[in-house]
């Protein structure tokens, strides 16, 4: 016996020899990504992430997540959406080879490492919290082909050294604070195709933008001036809404002097567009001999005074035909009842967004003014410029727009609202043809009803928005959800508009009826109808009348239709709908307490950090710490959603004993003790339940809160069991 474990001891050594011989041929990984990994693990907190051990081979087995090799070599780490925190190593650069670097839909915070990998090609750090400014450093990646920065607290300019970024071409900087004006260096990004620079604060004009091979251009809600160059408007996707370039108009000259004096003319510089020629006549040198000099200075004398002459000419007779061709106009005006034609001009220099104001009915109204007033030619240039503006505010293809001069600089515009971004889908006609079960709302409309979203009419405040009750003139009640920015802000006009037509498609009895939206002014807002008696939530643990009403029979009932709603959406809809959001207070109730589920098909809203929210919430499912959402997960949630009914506890609740906090670590080993289950149920009942029941609501809220998700069963099975309960309790 002793013999035999001798002997098994020796091969057993034996083999770990043979291993630790092996293994730095086949698995060692280069020791300077080995720091340079170490390192990041070290600054990200430690995560549990699968694989990476301390001291272990990241390139050798066991294989660590999201980490590539080739050879010995880290060549790409990817890690979205792993719900990482901490921050960003220093030794960052000390990769030797890396190509690759995603860490995007996290939460790491900090500032971006200024030490980078001069190998990398593609570096992802979207949707995290980042801070401070880009670093200048990001110049010394000479072969970065891919650069997205999107979605983070990033301030200060855009760094002012691109040389060495010719190969760049993909590059997304939306979304931060980045102010100042886009550097001038950007014109050497001769392979830079995609440029997303939207929700900034840059200025200045896009002239160093001209001369890149574009085809995806986003520069919306900054405060870029104009005009816009030529080469941009033919780039087949450009998004330019929200800047002031396109609000501003050219003012009127004063009738009564029309040419200015020299020494009031603007200068060429002052005028967008306009080009410096060098004068004709040759200045005085000091090299010229004092009898020339003397000679140029009489002449000059001459035609300064003839010049004056002419002037004061011009001016008193434009003065008199003044006066009579306001004579003539008044008399016009009192025959046909129409503003003179230089009143008209002057009002929409004054006012450039009249037309919007007015609205379409008002267009149209100009126009059929026009012939009675006596048409004029419109400057060609002026009419060019004027037809764009018209097109990004209203989505109007007029052109009979009042003439003016152009050597005047151009003057900020009047904004009607604080966000102006108003594109052509905003407007009834167009966004009909998308959405086309939806009404279509004003922001005008929805401020009378909502009393200008007053607090009174303040319902609450929820993950995507805040949402208002509205009255209509006919009495009817809605409910009005206005988007934070932030929420939409990913989504353009147009895509907003289809995730609308997707949400009025879900028709269903206990999921909330959208009735219309508004996509107005820069404003993003859903309307739906309006449940009176709030959320199961409140009804739970605030509101106490309700609270009576909540029967055994009845929060049965209640779980059944909240049941139905996910089943519709998991397993009718096609592609499925998974709603990323489920818990209590997204279950609405009406007067008859039937419910309604709020917030069906807003998922594609929801940021990254929603999902870390909902885990801190107690609802999230354990496969959210991976990034991994699925129709599972929303089982998972409506698991906890049940178990909120048996106890009438919070799902998570900070002011119970630490153990009692997190309502399902606290249920779990209970739900199948007979005597534990019974203490667990609703104190509000007073025992008044079926014990059979019990044990087999116990049994489906086992079945949903899973830890893995393959083994929750689909939500049609759950609709049956409940049914099946219910039924019986009935009989």
């Amino acid at each position: 016996m002793a013999c035999l474990d001798w002997r098994s001891h020796t091969w057993v050594l034996g083999v770990f020899l043979i291993l630790a011989a092996v293994s730095p041929v086949r698995g060692f990984t280069d020791p300077r990504d080995v720091y340079a990994i170490t390192q990041l693990h070290a600054s990200l907190g430690f995560p549990l992430l699968p694989g990476w051990i301390p001291g272990g081979d990241p390139c050798g087995p066991p294989s660590w997540q999201g980490v590539e090799c080739v050879n010995a070599n880290i060549t790409a780490i990817k890690l979205n959406g792993a719900n990482l925190g901490g921050e960003l190593s220093e030794d960052l650069g000390s990769f030797a080879s890396i190509i690759l670097i995603d860490l995007s839909n996290n939460h790491i915070g900090g500032s971006i490492p200024t030490d980078l990998p001069i190998t990398l090609r593609s570096f992802f750090l979207s949707d995290n919290q980042f801070t401070g400014r880009i670093p200048d450093t990001l110049s010394s990646l000479g072969q970065l082909t891919d650069l997205s920065l999107n979605n983070n607290q990033l301030t200060g300019p855009i760094p002012d050294a691109f040389e060495p970024l010719k190969d760049l071409i993909n590059m997304d900087f939306s979304g931060n604070r980045l102010t100042s004006e886009l550097p001038s260096s950007m014109g050497n990004l001769s392979s830079l195709t995609t440029l997303h620079l939207q929700n900034n604060k840059l200025t200045g004009l896009l002239n160093v933008l001209q001369d890149l091979p574009l085809v995806d251009l986003n520069i919306e809600n900054n405060l870029f001036s104009g005009p816009i160059p030529d080469r941009l408007l033919s780039i087949p996707n450009f998004r330019r809404t929200g800047n002031p370039f396109n609000t501003t108009v050219l003012p009127s000259p004063p009738v009564s002097s029309p040419i200015l004096p020299p020494s009031k003319a603007p200068s060429p510089q002052s005028v967008p567009g306009a080009q410096v020629h060098e004068p004709s006549t040759p200045l005085p040198e000091s090299g010229r001999d004092e009898k020339k000099h003397t000679t140029n200075k009489i002449t000059w004398i001459a035609v300064g005074g003839l010049l004056v002459v002419l002037v004061l000419l011009v001016v008193l007779c434009l003065s008199m035909s003044r006066c009579c061709r306001g004579r003539r106009l008044s008399e016009k005006t009192m025959t046909y009842g129409v503003l003179p034609e230089t009143h008209r001009r002057d009002q929409s220099s004054q006012n450039p967004l009249y037309q919007v104001e007015k609205g379409p009915q008002a267009a149209s109204k100009k126009m059929d003014l026009q012939p009675a007033i006596g048409g004029s030619r419109t400057n060609t240039a002026f009419q060019k410029q004027g037809k764009d503006h018209r097109i990004d505010m209203t989505g109007s293809r007029d052109t009979d727009l009042p003439p003016g001069p152009l050597p005047f600089p151009l003057l900020p515009a009047e904004r009607i609202v604080a966000d102006p971004t108003f594109t052509p889908l905003t407007a009834r006609g167009n966004g009909s043809k998308i959405v086309e079960s939806s009404k279509f709302f004003t922001i005008s409309s929805l401020q009378q009803y909502t009393n200008s979203f007053s607090q009174e009419n303040f319902i609450g405040k929820g993950t995507l928005g805040t949402v208002y009750r509205a009255q209509l003139p006919d009495g009817k009640v809605l409910a009005v959800k206005k988007l934070d920015k932030a929420a939409s802000a990913h989504l353009s006009d147009r895509e907003f508009l289809g995730l609308v037509s997707n949400i009025s498609k879900l028709r269903h009895a206990n999921i909330v009826e959208l009735v219309g939206y508004c996509l107005e002014h820069g404003q993003r807002l859903l309307v739906y109808n309006y449940c009176r008696n709030e959320t199961l939530d409140e009804a739970l643990n605030l509101d106490d009348e309700i609270n009576k009403k909540l029967s055994w029979n009845v929060r049965m009932r209640l779980a059944l239709q909240a049941a139905k709603a996910l089943e519709f959406l998991h397993e009718v809809c096609q592609p499925p709908v998974v709603h990323r959001n489920f818990k209590s207070c997204n279950v609405l109730l009406e007067d008859d307490l039937t419910v309604r589920v709020s917030d069906c098909g807003l998922a594609p809203l929801l940021s990254s950090n929603s999902m870390a929210k909902l885990q801190e919430s107690g609802y999230g499912a354990p496969e959210l710490e991976l990034g991994s959402y699925s129709c599972q997960s929303d089982v998972y949630s409506f698991g906890v959603v049940m178990l909120q009914l048996l106890t009438g506890r919070k799902s998570y609740d900070r002011f119970r004993p630490r153990n009692e906090q997190h309502l399902v670590r606290w249920a779990l080993s209970r739900l199948h003790d007979i005597d534990a289950l019974s203490r667990m149920v609703d104190p509000s009942l007073n025992g008044a339940y079926p014990s059979k029941s019990l044990s087999r609501v116990a049994d489906i809220i086992s079945l949903c809160i899973q830890p893995e998700p393959e083994f929750r069963p689909p939500m049609s099975e759950i609709v049956q069991k409940l049914l099946h309960m219910i039924q019986r309790d009935s009989s």
